[in-house]
């Protein structure tokens, strides 16, 4: 069957433009997230296996990658705080922005 493509109405021409718009967003957004992630990151372990799905399966295969595919990455063990010196309270962090506070009400008013 031989399908002409002008003899579509041009509200479904609209709607699959749209829809191959949507899919190369979202291979590309998949395979640059593939290429930047570790592998101890990606389900499976196997980026060729994404790969092929990402490529293969058009519109759901990079869903599926991005849903499901993809490991949550933990933080280091010092992402919290640097090593050696712990975190400081919010009043010393107000003081380093702020400056210090005076201690006395009203000290710095003229009268």
């Amino acid at each position: 069957m031989n399908l002409n493509l002008g003899s579509l109405p041009p509200s479904v021409l609209a709607v699959l433009g749209v829809l191959a718009l949507v899919q190369l967003i979202l291979d590309v957004i998949a395979l640059v997230d593939l290429a930047r992630r570790p592998r101890e990151s990606v389900v499976f372990g196997n980026r060729w296996v994404w790969l092929a799905i990402i490529v293969l399966v058009n519109l759901l295969g990079a869903i599926v990658y991005l849903v499901i595919g993809r490991r949550q990455a933990s933080p280091p063990e010092d992402y919290w705080t640097t090593p050696g010196t712990g975190a400081k309270p919010a009043s010393s962090i107000a003081d380093e922005l702020y400056g210090t506070r005076n201690e006395q009400p009203g000290a710095g008013e003229s009268q």
